[in-house]
């Protein structure tokens, strides 16, 4: 190989890792574990959910925002109606999911781009409280979908994202509804902010 195409190679080499290195989502979890509540849900006689938001001032993907929060009214329609026909005990617990931090890649730039496009990443918070604003738990839950992964089946792994970090968010409100024994919040090791 001669000294000029071994240049190029060289500095081929160094743009795809550059290019690479753009792949990893910069969304980040806190935690691995979520504790538990300060209490059962049961002893609640009304438990509301309310719709996913972002937090003030985040500007996200409205789309990723929107399957997060089918995902999870799906989750715990028949939850919510069984747990809702108790007698009503004058305790009212109230869930709001914020959407934290949002990376959703998906349509035109996926396929355009596949692995390019770079990872996905969603970190969702619940602020759990009763009635009089107390609050009972804050689980967060994480997810993400890596760039090449998702990038080889044109954002199948991006949209998979959203309905797992919503199936967290819901297995955690249904766990702890007879004992308050806490949950994962879906990160790993790699996913935790440093």
């Amino acid at each position: 190989m001669t000294l000029a195409l071994q240049r190029g190679f060289l500095i081929s080499m160094v743009f795809a890792l550059s290019l690479l290195q753009g792949c990893a989502t910069s969304v980040k979890a806190t935690s691995m574990q979520n504790p538990p509540p300060s209490e059962a849900f049961s002893g609640f006689g009304r438990i509301r959910v309310q719709p996913v938001v972002f937090r003030p001032g985040y500007d996200g993907d409205k789309s990723g925002l929107v399957k997060i929060n089918q995902n999870i009214q799906e989750d715990l329609a028949s939850s919510l109606a069984n747990w809702n026909m108790r007698p009503d005990n004058g305790r009212v617990l109230i869930i709001e999911p914020v959407i934290e931090e949002m990376e959703f890649k998906h349509g035109v730039k996926r396929v355009m781009l596949g692995p390019l496009a770079g990872s996905s990443g969603v970190l969702m918070r619940m602020k759990i409280t009763d009635g009089n604003g107390k609050v009972v738990a804050l689980p967060e839950f994480f997810q993400r979908a890596n760039a090449m992964a998702a990038g080889f089946v044109f954002g199948v792994h991006d949209n998979l994202m959203l309905t797992r970090v919503a199936n967290l968010a819901s297995r955690y409100i249904m766990d702890n509804y007879s004992s308050a024994i806490g949950g994962q919040t879906g990160a790993d090791e790699k996913a935790l902010a440093r």
